[in-house]
């Protein structure tokens, strides 16, 4: 984000609406000086584990940006390839650095509109609503239809 940048109501996307999530992702896109996601799918999460394919998205997404930045600062997240960029950790960054927020609100939207096109692909699932996580409903659906390509074995063999 540039210097100086600030768009009301940005905070760590689990602490905003959805629909305010949607405006300031617009928001935060429009502003940014470069921005990026990285996506890693659920095979490799299954091979390499949820903390690894997060380290590696975040990798993939640095990879892409445009504009690379002095500094990469991160929520918590240690031993990441910066692509040699320094790197600084914050416990809790996505509440309290604002670049880190709105990189959460980018996340968060991106991975909300993929699930919905998924609800659209695996229809009964209900994906659009909760989202991928494992909720009750969810998980009654996987025990009714089973499992879609989607789902992380490394997930859903706790339940099937």
């Amino acid at each position: 984000m540039p210097e100086g940048s600030f768009i009301e109501g940005v905070n760590d996307s689990k602490k905003v609406s959805e629909k305010k999530r949607d405006r300031l992702y617009d928001e935060i896109i429009n502003d940014a000086i470069s921005w990026s996601v990285g996506i890693v799918n659920q095979d490799e999460i299954d091979e390499i584990n949820i903390l690894n394919a997060t380290k590696k998205a975040l990798t993939k997404a640095i990879k892409e940006l445009e504009v690379k930045p002095e500094i990469i600062l991160v929520d918590a997240l240690t031993n990441i390839d910066t692509l040699g960029i320094p790197s600084e950790p914050i416990i809790k960054g996505d509440e309290k650095i604002y670049s880190i927020s709105c990189a959460s609100i980018i996340a968060k939207v991106t991975r909300d509109r993929i699930m919905k096109e998924y609800e659209l692909m695996y229809p009964g699932y209900d994906f659009s609503v909760h989202k991928g996580y494992g909720t009750a409903k969810h998980i009654q659906a996987i025990r009714e239809i089973g499992i879609c390509e989607i789902h992380r074995k490394s997930f859903v063999k706790n339940f099937i």
